[in-house]
């Protein structure tokens, strides 16, 4: 990864994300998913809710590293809680 001149914690973050992608392909190919309603005011399949929770965590992490003085450990703790809740209940 030299060639691009990432640090360690951007290829963690990136590889993390692949990897993501790579279990969520996994998951349709053994259970399908259908579009459901949870507390999402919008019908949505496993893949929408886990793009409108990578999105959410990136404004929080925005917010957090924006306006308050709080560590980015806990911005990233709120968000993967955000993303466990919004896959299971949104």
């Amino acid at each position: 990864m030299e060639w691009m001149v990432w640090t360690l914690p951007t290829a963690i973050f990136f590889s993390v994300i692949a990897a993501i992608l790579l279990g969520m392909t996994a998951w349709e190919l053994v259970s399908p998913t259908v579009e459901r309603r949870g507390f999402l005011p919008i019908a949505t399949t496993r893949g929408d809710r886990l793009f409108i929770g990578l999105l959410s965590a990136a404004y929080i992490h925005l917010l957090a590293v924006g306006f308050t003085e709080l560590s980015i450990w806990f911005a990233l703790g709120i968000s993967v809680l955000w993303l466990l809740v919004l896959m299971r209940w949104g």
